[in-house]
């Protein structure tokens, strides 16, 4: 595809950093009129983006770090690159769930409803960062021969160059503006503080864990499944139980 979106001299602006710049600003736009709409501050929104920001770069690129650790191993300055593409949702999502809880924990703000008005903002976020993953070429698919099959040319792709592959990055875009919707509706039923993010949760591991069959990038084995597919079954029974809990 394209991993350069602008270069001018020794400027350069990768396309997946300005979709993953893009995917934060509209998931924190988002929660901002959450929040407000449940009563919370929303002004802190832009110092709990900083803090769950921070806290998602350093787990999503320790977790793609971790994965291909033979060859930073060899090339340990791009360990820092992320702006090139390489980072792990899952380990985005633990390092920004770390950070946020002690962000929240210093404010003395209440976990639960600012969970589901980070929600549907963290559904949006996913669908429009995953293009910087199109672009860059990471999180690709495996070979395959679908009409809607692409393939890689650019030779600082992170995919394999001319091989027709499942498109999974626009999969997991699907899923998340899939996910963001049913989450926006979902209001109507689910009341109880927690339940849109156990939601979120669940959908996530669901679609996650389909789309995992396709992808054709080494993320780890355990047993039979991928190392994400387990987490993405954790994930979904987090969910679950927060979902189905009787606690009010």
């Amino acid at each position: 595809m394209h991993p350069v979106l602008i270069k001018l001299g020794p400027f350069t602006i990768y396309t997946y950093g300005f979709f993953i710049a893009a995917a934060i600003l509209m998931a924190l736009a988002f929660t901002s009129l959450e929040a407000k709409k449940k009563g919370l501050n929303p002004k802190l929104t832009s110092e709990l983006g900083f803090y769950a920001l921070i806290g998602a770069l350093l787990g999503a690129r320790l977790f793609f770090v971790l994965l291909n650790f033979n060859y930073f191993l060899k090339h340990p300055v791009e360990i820092l690159m992320f702006w090139k593409g390489g980072l792990v949702f899952l380990g985005g999502a633990l390092g920004a769930t770390l950070s946020s809880y002690f962000f929240f924990k210093r404010y003395k703000q209440p976990l639960l409803p600012w969970a589901d008005a980070l929600a549907p903002g963290i559904a949006l976020g996913q669908a429009i960062g995953r293009w910087g993953c199109f672009f860059a070429g990471c999180c690709y698919g495996k070979p395959t021969h679908v009409p809607w099959s692409i393939t890689f040319t650019n030779p600082d792709s992170l995919a394999p160059l001319f091989v027709p592959l499942h498109p999974t990055q626009i999969y997991h875009s699907l899923a998340g503006f899939i996910t963001f919707g049913l989450l926006l509706l979902s209001k109507k039923w689910f009341k109880k503080d927690g339940q849109i993010f156990a939601l979120l949760l669940i959908l996530y591991a669901i679609f996650r864990f389909g789309i995992e069959f396709l992808r054709g990038d080494y993320r780890g084995e355990i047993l039979f499944l991928s190392a994400t597919q387990v987490i993405a079954l954790l994930v979904f029974f987090l969910g679950l139980f927060l979902l189905l809990r009787k606690k009010e």
